[in-house]
Order: structure tokens, then sequence, then C-alpha cells
């Protein structure tokens, strides 16, 4: 697997490349829904300390990102070539999305 410091010096490098990647809007609507799920998940596993929140949050974060690259995108996950940019870049996008910053 190539490490993103082998392309990307940085995450400001990689995050262009990654935009890229989530030209289909549904695929960034997606993302943003399972982000939005992950997250709900993780509250839940904080009030309740259930470990299986975890499990549900991980699913259901890369669960709709990787069906939204297969079925709309038509490419592999950032995630499998670039994993610590990638999930950088899922938040980074997930907060431009919320602020407006990027299309929803």
């Amino acid at each position: 697997m190539e490490d993103a410091t082998e392309k990307y010096s940085s995450f400001a490098e990689f995050y262009p490349f990654y935009l890229s990647e989530h030209a289909n809007r549904v695929t960034r609507r997606l993302h943003f829904l399972g982000s939005s799920l992950a997250l709900l998940c993780l509250l839940a596993l904080a009030f309740t300390g259930d470990p299986w929140w975890f499990v549900a949050g991980l699913i259901a974060g890369y669960g709709f990102a990787w069906f939204s690259h297969l079925v709309f995108e038509k490419n592999r996950p950032a995630t499998f070539r670039y994993p610590l940019y990638s999930f950088m870049g899922d938040w980074a996008m997930f907060w431009q999305m919320l602020t407006g910053r990027i299309a929803f």
C-alpha cells in the first residue's frame, strides 16, 4: 500500500485530490450521512459504554462512503491508498459541507 507521504508532502496537497474523488454530489451527501451517523454512534457509545456502538459507527461511516464510491463515483475509495489523509479529508469535507463552503 502506498503511503500518502510518498505522493503528498502534506494534507493541504492531498485535499484537492480528495475533493476530486468526491465530485458527485450524491457521494458527498452519503459521506455526510455516514459521518453524521458515526458521530451519533460515538455519542451513544459515550452514554451507554456499549462497544457495539463503536462498531456501528465504523459500519455507518465507512459503509455509506464505500457504497457511494462503488455506485455513484465509480472509483476506489481513497481510504485504501491514503488512510490517514482520507480520514482527515472526510472530516474536513464534512465541516465544509456543514458550514456551506462545499455544496451539499
